[in-house]
Parts: C-alpha cells; sequence; structure tokens
C-alpha cells in the first residue's frame, strides 16, 4: 500500500484532535465577556418558574458576581410556577452579594404568582408600562377539584359561604407570611402583599408604583438604570448605593443548559420522553440488534425520569403509569389478545391523570396530550393483538398441510437412515432413489416421523400419495 495513502487514517486523526483542541481553547471565549469598569447583567426569564429558570438566575448571579457586575437586572414576564422553584430563586437573590432590580417588562407582561414573590424580594423593583402583577394566592396542591360556583340568583338566603380546608388555610398563611417578610425587608406595601395572598388581587404598573409596590416605572433597562442610580438599598444587611448610571448591559439570554432543562421539565414532554423511552426499550427486546430503539428509547426514558424527578408528582400516579406501560410491554411477549394491553391502557390514563398534583400556571398535563399519548397506546396494543390472532391462525410447523411439497437439502445418513433439513427441522427421510448430501428434495408424503421425497423434478406433484398425520 501507497505510505502516501496509508497515512490518511493518521493525518484525519490529528486533524479531528485539533479540531477538538481548538474548541477546548475556543469555549471559555463564549463565556469571556468583556469586563467593563460599570456593567450590570441582564437576565430574562420569559415563561414559568421553574428548576431551570431557578437554575438560570442562580448561575447568572454568581457569574455577574464574578464578573465584578455592579447590577444584575432581572427581567421577566412569568404566569406564575412551582413554589420550590420560586423559593430557590428567592434565596439566590437574598443571598446575592451584588444588588438585583426586578423589572417586569416588556409592555404586556406581566408577573403573577410567584412572580409576585421575587419581585418583592429583589433590591429594586420595577414595571414597564402595559404591565401587572399579583395573584399570588398559592393553588391547591393535591386537592380535589373545587366545588362549582353558585350562579348569580341561584344562592339561597342564609347558605353559608364554603370554608378553606385546614390545608387550604395552611398554605395561604404560610404563603401571605413569606411575602409580608419579604416586603418589610424591602420596605414595600406589606398590607397589599398580604392581600394579594389572601384575596389574589392585582395591580398595574401605574397603580403598583403609587401604592408603593414597586419603586419605578421604566420603559426599557437603559431607563431603570438611569431611575435607579444612587439608590440605597440593603444588601446582605449592609446598606449600599446602587451606581448603574451610563452603566453597559450584559445581555445573558438562557444558554443550552438552560434551554433543554426547560423542555425536559415541561410536564408533556417528560410524559411523552417517558412514553417514548418505554416503547424503544420495548422495540429493541422484540428485535434484538436494531439497536437504534434500544438507543433512543434508553435516552428519553433517562431524560423523561430526570424531569420528573424535578417536578411535584403524584407517586400513586407514576405507578400507575408504569404499571400500564408494564402490562403494555407483557401484551407483545405475553400474548392475551389485547385483554392485559388495553387494561394497561387505563392504567396509564389514570395515572397520567393523577401523575401531576400542582395546579401551577405552565405545569400542567393537558387532556388532549394525555388522550393522544393514549391513543396511540392503544393503537400499538390493537397492532399486537391482531398479530397474535394471525399467528395464531397459521398452521402448526410441522403439521402435514405445510408440510407437504416442501422443499428440503440432504444432511446425510445417520442413525435409522437418512436425515434432510425440511423447513429449518431436521427430519428422517425416505426416497425410492438413492440420495446424496446436499441434494435438494420434495417432500411427497408423510409417514409418523418420516417423510417420504423424491429428488427435485423426479416426484409427483405436492399432495399425492397417501399419507398420515401421527402416525
Amino acid at each position: 500500500m501507497d505510505r502516501h495513502v496509508a497515512g490518511w487514517p493518521l493525518k484525519i486523526m490529528q486533524l479531528l484532535s485539533l479540531a477538538c483542541l481548538l474548541g477546548l481553547l475556543g469555549t471559555p471565549a463564549v463565556f469571556a465577556q468583556p469586563r467593563p469598569a460599570n456593567a450590570v447583567t441582564l437576565l430574562t426569564v420569559d415563561g414559568p418558574i421553574g428548576p431551570a429558570y431557578a437554575d438560570y438566575v442562580e448561575r447568572g448571579i454568581a457569574m455577574a458576581t464574578a464578573r465584578g457586575h455592579r447590577l444584575v437586572v432581572l427581567q421577566i414576564d412569568t404566569p406564575g410556577g412551582l413554589d420550590t422553584a420560586m423559593r430557590v430563586t428567592v434565596r439566590a437573590i437574598l443571598a446575592a452579594p451584588i444588588p438585583v432590580a426586578c423589572f417586569v417588562a416588556p409592555g404586556g407582561a406581566r408577573a403573577a404568582s410567584a412572580g409576585t414573590y421575587i419581585l418583592y424580594a429583589c433590591h429594586v423593583a420595577a414595571m414597564a408600562p402595559g404591565t401587572n402583577l399579583g395573584a399570588a394566592t398559592p393553588v391547591q396542591v393535591g386537592a380535589g377539584p373545587d366545588p362549582p360556583a353558585v350562579k348569580p340568583g341561584e344562592d339561597k338566603p342564609g347558605d353559608k359561604p364554603r370554608q378553606p380546608s385546614t390545608l387550604e388555610s395552611k398554605a395561604v398563611n404560610d404563603a401571605a407570611a413569606y411575602l409580608r417578610g419579604l416586603a418589610q425587608l424591602r420596605g414595600r406595601n406589606a398590607v397589599w402583599a398580604e392581600a394579594a395572598v389572601r384575596q389574589s388581587v392585582s395591580l398595574s404598573a401605574e397603580d403598583a408604583l403609587a401604592a408603593k409596590v414597586v419603586d419605578h416605572v421604566a420603559r426599557d433597562v437603559p431607563g431603570l438604570l438611569a431611575q435607579a442610580n444612587g439608590r440605597s438599598v440593603s444588601v446582605r444587611g449592609q446598606p449600599r448605593r446602587v451606581d448603574s448610571a451610563g452603566a453597559a448591559i450584559v445581555d445573558t439570554p438562557p444558554d443550552w443548559r438552560t434551554r433543554l432543562l426547560a423542555a425536559i421539565t415541561n410536564p408533556s414532554v417528560a410524559l411523552i420522553l417517558l412514553s417514548v423511552g418505554v416503547y424503544g426499550l420495548l422495540f429493541e427486546f422484540m428485535s434484538p440488534g436494531a439497536v437504534l430503539p434500544g438507543v433512543v428509547g434508553a435516552i428519553c426514558l433517562l431524560l423523561g425520569l430526570y424531569g420528573l424527578q424535578l417536578l411535584p408528582i403524584n407517586y400513586s400516579g407514576l405507578a400507575l403509569i408504569f404499571f400500564g406501560l408494564a402490562c403494555m410491554v407483557a401484551e407483545a411477549f405475553l400474548p392475551s389478545f389485547g385483554v392485559i394491553g388495553f387494561g394497561g391502557v387505563v392504567a396509564f390514563v389514570i395515572g397520567a391523570l393523577l401523575l401531576f398534583d400542582s395546579e401551577a400556571p405552565g405545569f400542567g398535563l393537558p387532556l388532549g396530550l394525555v388522550g393522544g399519548v393514549a391513543v396511540v397506546a392503544a393503537l400499538l396494543v390493537g397492532a399486537t393483538a391482531h398479530v397474535a390472532m394471525r399467528t395464531r391462525r397459521r398452521p402448526r410447523v410441522g403439521a402435514l398441510a405445510s408440510i407437504e411439497g416442501s422443499i428440503g437439502e440432504v444432511l446425510g445418513n445417520g442413525a435409522g437412515g437418512m436425515w434432510a433439513n425440511v423447513g429449518g427441522e431436521t427430519w428422517q427421510v425416505r426416497a425410492d432413489t438413492p440420495l446424496v448430501r446436499g441434494e435438494r428434495v420434495r417432500v411427497l408424503a408423510r409417514r409418523g416421523r418420516v417423510l417420504l421425497v423424491a429428488p427435485l423434478g423426479q416426484g409427483p406433484p405436492a399432495g399425492k400419495g397417501a399419507s398420515t398425520d401421527g402416525l
């Protein structure tokens, strides 16, 4: 072989190694933002507050501190989110070594529910015109549906208003005390904060400024920085002056990690990943060696389980989902002609409906998705049952009706006479003419465990001649 040709694999490996080295050397440059003398970090939260955004805010504050920035601006537009993720975000803000300003923007945005707590926790609170905040009442967790509302004119004299349960009262009291404490810490309107929890009231930007719920109303981030400049805030119990005049804004949008985490912690995506993962492994077990279904199934299953462990789930619902999936898998290996499989579909649907305890905005499980996944599962179970029924009707291998006329190959002499391979089975054969090893023969009839054969082209058509089965 030409040494130039033989050296190509080595050259390719060298080029790949060089590319990897350059990639590793170039990776820090992506994060190595310029460090001007006066700069602020802009973090953007646009969606429900979940584990992904909590991690994003934590890392963003740490990154801004490491860069020496003087302020973090947290621009939010959220309908609410999970209580656990909200508290993680609030703790990160309270522990921040630099001031954090919350800015509800752009116009039309809102800081509802969990967003209100985050805004109250920040050192500086601001809103853009046309935005709103409030409705901070905690949603029911693990409770049944509310009783139907009484329509106007249907209420009867003497009817008592519905009293909240002990669990609801505990959740509301805890949330009210938490938000009131944040209001007192930042010197904001604590009375309205408690009303936002107990009565689900909301405020527009101008009303929030008048009620001393927020500190500023600004049209954009530069306007906020200009208004907040020189403001005295308390950072970790120590007074600090906000120096944001003419600051350079370093935009730090959510990276791939945050977007991936936000995707897999979406209840709908987690349920789909879980289902695809189980079906991928099922197809791999049914067709060993396919590789691709097994690899994709394992990845989806692990991602789905990772997403579920970050979400508030009902373990009874999760157990029902796994039981239903197990029944559907069992249908493929232990055919019950749909009985086990369709029972698994019912268990899967019930488990999916019970899976998520929380009714937090953005973290519900759509009924349409549950129905769609159930229909796909039912179709797979039906297809499996159909294949099982067709297999049952198929003639038994070795039966006279299926073996007469078959083609076989002579294996040679053995104990008891001549043997041949017919239909993947080894049979003792007998012929009127001598047979040689490797010769192809046609089955004419059967005598008990012995097949009457003839060399191809010499025997009569299949089915000719008397034969008996099972003698």
